[in-house]
């Protein structure tokens, strides 16, 4: 049987970590684009990301590794690298090669920081970026809840987690949604932007059945970055970040925020259930079993009422190589 994936891994930003969750001085060792990765944060809080053996003799960094002001330490013979690669410091050599005032000699990735996520940029030529990460003002505000994070390993790739956004039959036979609106959607180079409005019906605390408009509006940039609103149920931002692994194996994060409210009260209480609807398996957790042994199928026989599948496909194309410029990549 061919490979279940015939693309390679896109470019764009990808999810390395929760800024939170690193720590100046803190080194770990992470496996993203089918690479071997050392992440770390320096003394004044400057994230790093880069090929995780040394230049010298293949140390791995991430064992053994120590953050030294601005730089990282090898843990064999201490050179030591800052966020960009270079080499800063031999401590035993008494000049330094000569390579080393060239260029970096370790691949770093760029990195930026927001919506409290450390980004790294990949790209399989090493372009440098070419549109940025979209911030979000409601993720660390006052009245807006911490992020409510979740977490799963999938069999599958960044292309086929979004275009399931947009495969609209499946909502009914797999999530119990009878009513799915298409919506309308735009592209404008690397961004997707849906809107989608119709109604939901909840369970009240008191037992009772409550239908309220809804309005959903996803804003998709790049391979990595996913960005849904819902609003009219409840006032919900939802962080979908999908990390390659490999090119076949992905790391898959849900964050939500929502406004902040008494926890007794009905709206915080529709909110925590609009979350747990998109979990559970009238969500992600119904698509998992599907995602992790389904393949791609690159010509579909498609029917009126599958969605917009093809055009979302010609849009996300953009994020892959040609077949010539990736072969001379390799």
């Amino acid at each position: 049987m061919a490979e279940r994936f015939p693309m390679d891994i896109p470019y764009g930003w990808f999810f390395i970590s929760y800024a939170d969750e690193l720590a100046p001085g803190e080194v770990k060792t992470v496996h993203y684009f089918d690479e071997e990765l050392v992440l770390f944060r320096t003394k004044t809080g400057k994230a790093g990301l880069m090929e995780a053996y040394c230049a010298h003799l293949g140390a791995h960094l991430g064992h053994g590794g120590t953050v030294d002001g601005e730089t990282l330490r090898c843990p064999f013979h201490a050179w030591a690298y800052d966020t960009q690669g270079w080499v800063k410091d031999v401590p035993y050599a008494k000049k330094l090669p000569p390579i080393t005032t060239r260029r970096p000699c370790m691949k770093a990735y760029p990195i930026t920081e927001k919506n409290n996520v450390i980004w790294a940029w990949y790209h399989p030529e090493k372009v440098e970026p070419f549109f940025d990460v979209i911030e979000h003002e409601e993720i660390g505000a006052d009245d807006w809840e911490e992020l409510d994070r979740y977490y799963w390993v999938v069999h599958s790739n960044p292309q086929e987690i979004a275009e399931n956004g947009v495969d609209i039959a499946h909502f009914r036979y797999v999530h119990g949604m009878d009513d799915v609106p298409e919506g309308h959607t735009t592209y404008d180079r690397h961004i997707r932007h849906s809107i989608a409005e119709g109604q939901r019906t909840l369970p009240m605390p008191d037992g009772e059945m409550k239908t309220f408009p809804t309005k959903v509006v996803t804003v998709q940039s790049g391979a990595g970055q996913k960005y849904t609103r819902i609003t009219g149920i409840t006032d919900t931002l939802l962080m979908v970040l999908v990390t390659p692994i490999t090119k076949e194996k992905i790391e898959l994060r849900f964050a939500f925020t929502h406004r902040k409210f008494d926890k007794e009260s009905m709206e915080y209480n529709i909110a925590r259930m609009a979350i747990a609807l998109v979990i559970g398996q009238t969500g992600v957790e119904g698509d998992i079993p599907i995602w992790n042994h389904k393949i791609h199928r690159k010509n579909p026989i498609l029917c009126d009422g599958d969605g917009p599948i093809m055009p979302f496909r010609e849009y996300f194309e953009q994020f892959y190589l040609p077949a010539q410029q990736r072969e001379a990549a390799e």
